[in-house]
């Protein structure tokens, strides 16, 4: 009965994520009419439906925070504009002052060449900084506290309650969690040093985690869909790696030890290249992976209004397959937003494994 709930509330949760995904792509349209009647400049407009415009609008950073349509009009939440001008100093107002891009204000409009993110340009031409609080940022904040609150609200149980105590609540779901992390990440790959990193494995995971599955929500926000968020985290993990690593690690790196001069004048560059190239194998697997998700999804949709602007009777067609794809998709999507948060902390317990590990002693065998 429990699991039949379930379903429904995930197939209602879907149900609601296709239609926010669509809808919006005539909503541009109609705008793109409505600044033509009115003389503003706009660019070409494209005839039919646009379904790369929809994937970027979805998968893109963005000053406003889309919820849904109602009659092709946007129901959003405009975020605040923090600008740093070099001559102007800072200035802040909403976002709401750009009329989705449509008008300039102050000096300042968005750029509409760039699709991925509503990138500010100053009018006068100068260098601007931009601080705002765009989607992701806020989606940033909003799953910090969530995990915030929900793991000082799991360590007051364990501090009230004491670690004999039967856990309950979100306390018994992030048990077996914490438990798999340590035993099946952390210790395998630090040995005994494992306790030192467990906070940065588990925050890791855990924030990684949160933001994969708030961006499968209705009006959600694709944070770890944009690289850059990606290279932060890998940014992190690498610095970790290398202020922890120990004379062994660089001795091995460095100046390989039983290795002819001449292959050392090959192998060491070529250590020191694969060292920058592990953050950079962390960004791009968790940025590719998330991002290719979403495309898959919105594209088996918008087949729907391709295949509608052809013919009513095949879009008609193509719902049932369409839908039954993404539905497939959707859950799927699910299982990958763990499995990414837990590949990626398991990497970087990896690459710290290999910074901290000691010298072994070689033994003769038969």
């Amino acid at each position: 009965m429990i699991a039949k709930r379930i379903f429904s509330l995930l197939v209602l949760i879907f149900t609601v994520f296709v239609t926010t995904g669509t809808v919006s792509a005539q909503h541009e349209e109609t705008v793109h009419h409505e600044d033509a009647a009115l003389g503003h400049e706009a660019p070409a407009e494209e005839e039919g439906f646009n379904a790369s415009k929809v994937i970027f609008s979805h998968i893109g950073d963005s000053h406003y925070w889309h919820l849904f349509d109602i009659n092709s009009h946007p129901v959003s939440l405009p975020l605040p504009v923090i600008i740093y001008h070099p001559e102007k100093g800072i200035e802040t107002f909403s976002a709401s002052k750009f009329h989705h891009g449509h008008e300039a204000y102050n000096g300042y409009y968005i750029d509409p060449n760039n699709k991925m993110k509503e990138k500010i340009l100053s009018e006068d031409g100068a260098s601007i900084i931009d601080f705002s609080i765009t989607k992701n940022v806020l989606s940033m904040l909003i799953s910090v506290v969530l995990l915030l609150v929900i793991m000082t609200n799991v360590a007051k149980k364990y501090k009230k309650n004491g670690v004999m105590t039967a856990p309950s609540g979100f306390q018994n779901a992030l048990e077996p969690i914490i438990t798999f992390i340590r035993e099946e990440v952390a210790k395998p790959n630090l040995g005994s040093k494992y306790m030192k990193f467990m906070p940065l494995i588990l925050t890791m995971f855990f924030f990684i985690w949160i933001n994969n599955m708030l961006g499968l929500l209705p009006g959600r926000a694709n944070f770890t869909v944009n690289i850059a968020v990606t290279a932060c985290l890998a940014v992190i993990s690498f610095v970790a790696m290398i202020v922890n690593a120990n004379k062994h690690f660089w001795g091995h790196l460095l100046n390989p030890p039983g290795v002819p001069f001449g292959v050392k004048l090959l192998q060491v560059p070529i250590e020191i290249i694969s060292l920058f190239i592990k953050p950079i194998a962390l960004m791009i697997r968790l940025f590719a992976n998330i991002m290719a998700g979403h495309i898959v999804i919105l594209s088996v949709i918008s087949m729907i209004f391709i295949f509608g602007s052809i013919s009513a009777v095949a879009g008609w067609g193509f719902v049932p397959v369409s839908l039954a794809f993404s539905i497939f998709m959707f859950f799927l999507e699910l299982l990958v937003a763990a499995i990414q948060a837990f590949i990626f902390a398991n990497l970087t317990a990896v690459f710290l494994g290999q910074a901290i590990e000691e010298p072994h002693h070689e033994h003769a065998h038969h």
